[in-house]
């Protein structure tokens, strides 16, 4: 479309929106019915370590929800000429698990509690053994119970739970519900019923009672919801929470909320059997969706689901950019000592390309990027830290290689877990999130990490928002498909995507260095002993 016609296509209420609360952004994405960014707009937040736990302000929550819708309707005024008044859907997003929890007035009772806490480690064992499925210690029943078997004084009046996207999509529109994606990575689910376990449910009612809690846990949880179907309406109340201008109409349909790793299976068409995607930010984690059900419970597998309800093999580590970040803020803080004028996106992709030229053995350095701890690699506590020797080759592209390196590292032990032990087929993995933004420098590295081809596509930097737009989109569209065939004719249909194969020497490059990283945890470990909090 012209910018008449895009003109007239909002002023007609047509645009889809998607909202992500990510870990360090909170972006909106609106797009047309070709499922092509119209406008985009974001809000940079930060969590913080408050009292033993990871958490965000809920008013920075909200604060950033205005943010970032005004700076998308801002640039719809600038470049269109037009307000946007009236959306046809609308879809919240946000990072899954963590802990929100409310009494029967509706009142928070502690502050949110992070996916990135590793508090609830006894409770995710206990649970895991009583249910003879994989409680990761992230999950919201995990934190719950953990908060229970050590007598939280909030727990007896927890009356209410959800996920940070399923908080915001209530107070939005009066609905207590959350999508299936989103629901996995709080309570398991039962794929064939699209509900929670009962089975289970009942084993932990039984476990809480035991504790002397009464609370059922199905009067708990959220309502689960899958894709395609309504999850509610926007209310007045919700409009003016996104737009305190007043601009926007209350009444457009909202999809189910979901969680970022349902969001970025849409983002990549990765929701059939036998494909997969890895999404890459704060945290990393895989997503290989399953023809049929793994045969043996790993701790470091999380089984979740697509939007519409398939079983998913999802292996999660806590880190992945954190570090790099903070690298790259120490090179601009160098320049800018200098005096030197530049471009910070320009300085990231200069500093990332040049990783391209790091040795096969990274110049014999060794990093860990743990900014918070790690289950996989049975690291409770996490400590950055680089490690080089003195006859290491410590120059910028072996330093970037081994950070990029080191981001990958914890996932491909996860991976590699599971090829090795389960008869498992992947025809595509595709790669998003803003790591991928530079072109070939972490596709390269990851497709090297997974010894498979690796796939990015044009909207691999657009990730989840992008991916709970077209889930507003597909709820709109009421079309007689599924979803993984309305991703594949109508959203993907003209999406194009660069692969890359990894080369042998690239996979060996990654293995040795996998193997030093795996012997070097004992010195990560020390070190958060020794020096940290």
């Amino acid at each position: 479309m012209n910018i008449e016609e895009t003109k007239r296509f909002i002023e007609a209420g047509h645009l889809s929106v998607g909202i992500e609360f990510g870990s360090t952004r909170i972006k909106t994405v609106a797009i047309d019915d070709d499922f092509n960014t119209i406008a985009t707009g974001s809000f940079e937040w930060e969590n913080s370590f408050d009292n033993g736990y990871w958490t965000y302000s809920m008013n920075d929550a909200w604060v950033g929800l205005q943010k970032s819708y005004g700076e998308m309707t801002r640039y719809v005024k600038d470049t269109y000429d037009t307000t946007v008044n009236q959306i046809a859907s609308l879809g919240i997003s946000g990072m899954m698990h963590g802990y929100l929890v409310f009494d029967e007035h509706d009142d928070l009772l502690v502050p949110f509690r992070t996916w990135r806490n590793n508090n609830a480690n006894e409770a995710a064992t206990v649970l895991r053994e009583d249910f003879n499925v994989n409680i990761p210690e992230r999950w919201s029943i995990a934190q719950l119970f953990q908060s229970a078997m050590e007598t939280e004084p909030h727990v007896e009046r927890v009356r209410y739970m959800t996920t940070l996207a399923g908080y915001i999509h209530w107070y939005l529109t009066d609905e207590k519900v959350i999508g299936i994606g989103d629901a996995s990575g709080m309570f398991p689910i039962d794929s064939q019923r699209l509900d929670y376990r009962q089975d289970l449910m009942d084993r932990f009612n039984k476990l809480f009672a035991q504790r002397g809690y009464n609370q059922k846990i199905g009067d708990i949880l959220p309502h689960v919801v899958v894709a395609g179907e309504s999850a509610g309406r926007l209310t007045e109340t919700g409009a003016k929470l996104i737009d305190p201008n007043g601009e926007l109409q209350a009444g457009c349909p909202l999809c189910a909320p979901e969680g970022d790793a349902a969001t970025g299976m849409v983002a990549t068409n990765s929701v059939a059997p036998r494909t997969g995607n890895v999404s890459a930010g704060t945290s990393i984690f895989s997503m290989i969706v399953l023809e049929q059900p793994i045969q043996r419970v790993y701790p470091e597998v999380d089984i979740v689901t697509t939007p519409d309800g398939y079983e998913v093999a999802m292996i999660h580590a806590n880190n992945c950019t954190s570090d790099i970040n903070l690298w790259i803020n120490l090179f601009e803080e160098v320049l800018q000592t200098m005096g030197v004028n530049y471009d910070k996106n320009e300085l990231f992709t200069k500093v990332f390309e040049s990783a391209l030229n790091g040795e096969d053995n990274l110049g014999n350095l060794l990093s860990y990027g743990y900014i918070s701890g790690e289950f996989i690699t049975d690291v409770p506590q996490g400590y950055p830290m680089l490690v080089r020797s003195v006859d290491s080759n410590f120059n910028l592209a072996n330093l970037m290689k081994t950070h990029i390196y080191s981001a990958f590292s914890t996932l491909k032990i996860g991976v590699d877990l599971l090829k090795e032990n389960e008869n498992i087929t992947i025809d595509s993995m595709l790669g998003h999130g803003g790591i991928f933004k530079t072109e070939k420098v972490a596709q390269t590295f990851l497709a090297a990490a997974l010894e498979t081809n690796v796939r990015v596509m044009q909207t691999a930097s657009e990730g989840g928002a992008w991916g709970i737009a077209v889930l507003a989109q597909y709820l709109k569209d009421q079309r007689n498909s599924d979803l993984a065939t309305y991703l594949s004719n109508y959203a993907f249909k003209n999406t194009t995507s660069v692969a890359i194969e990894p080369t042998a020497a690239e996979v060996e490059s990654f293995r040795m260095y996998t193997e030093r990283f795996k012997q070097g945890i004992p010195l990560e470990k020390l070190a958060a002993k020794k020096f940290g909090m």
